[in-house]
């Protein structure tokens, strides 16, 4: 069920593999393994895409496209994961991070007036960069395992529910 849900959404991986610009790209591009649809495969770049969608990085797709490609999971998913974090989520998101980060250090609240330019960057970011690292890798990871898991268990979930409705069909 989950299998073809995806299938409609994408496109067949040889399309994409036998894609000219594809092929221009290397090999890497063209392991099949990164444009499966199966459950290790859409597990693991749920787990890359939300990653890579806290990291405080500039082009978090690239990263989450390059991580695709080295562990070897759906980079059709992976890549728009990271949407999660947009202009709109992106400031709760990072002060989230940074309370986890002073959370986890111990260290005291640090009270501040936040302004989207490049001068109070340089000088605040001094004060807040160790917790709000921290958090961003703390929240990182921790989204990762349980969107990884979620969708697991979500698989299994949708696969049981099939076989429960094939069971029924044939004992009816």
């Amino acid at each position: 069920m989950p299998r073809k849900i995806i299938r409609k959404l994408m496109p067949h991986p040889t399309r994409i593999t036998e894609n000219s610009v594809i092929k221009k790209l290397g090999p890497k591009l063209q392991d099949p393994g990164i444009w499966h649809v199966n459950r290790r495969s859409v597990s693991g770049a749920i787990a890359v895409g939300l990653f890579c969608a806290v990291m405080p990085i500039p082009f978090q797709m690239l990263l989450a496209a390059t991580m695709a490609i080295l562990f070897h999971v759906n980079i059709l998913i992976a890549v728009p994961t990271v949407w999660v974090s947009n202009p709109f989520t992106i400031a709760p998101i990072f002060y989230y991070c940074y309370q986890v980060g002073i959370s986890i250090l111990g260290s005291s609240r640090q009270a501040f007036n936040f302004e989207l330019s490049f001068s109070w960057l340089a000088n605040e970011l001094h004060f807040i960069w160790q917790p709000f690292l921290l958090g961003c890798l703390v929240v990182a990871s921790v989204s990762a395992f349980v969107g990884y898991s979620f969708v697991r268990l979500l698989w299994r979930y949708l696969i049981w529910q099939q076989i429960r409705k094939r069971q029924n069909r044939y004992t009816d």
